[in-house]
């Protein structure tokens, strides 16, 4: 039997969740200091407020997802040229 070690901080999810949470993160900065004149060009709703929340929450699920159900990537003990 094969030993099993996971994947870390290789999981592709974790590397999706970290893009998309700066992303996120840079956007709720945005939308926090965003001029009211601006708001007003996208029918008065704070659209890089918003955008960046759930760009964040998406980042918390992704983080989750990958705490929860880690990918166990199997360990060969055989050397690979036989």
């Amino acid at each position: 039997m094969a030993d099993k070690k996971k994947a870390g901080a290789f999981d592709i999810r974790i590397v999706i969740a970290t893009l998309v949470g700066i992303y996120g993160l840079v956007l709720t900065v945005l939308g926090i200091v965003e001029k009211q004149p601006e708001i007003d060009k996208a029918a008065g709703i704070n659209i890089n407020l918003w955008g960046g929340i759930g760009m964040l929450v998406f980042t918390a699920v992704f983080v989750l997802w990958a705490r929860l159900r880690p990918i166990a990537v199997p360990i060969d003990s055989e050397p690979a040229d036989e």
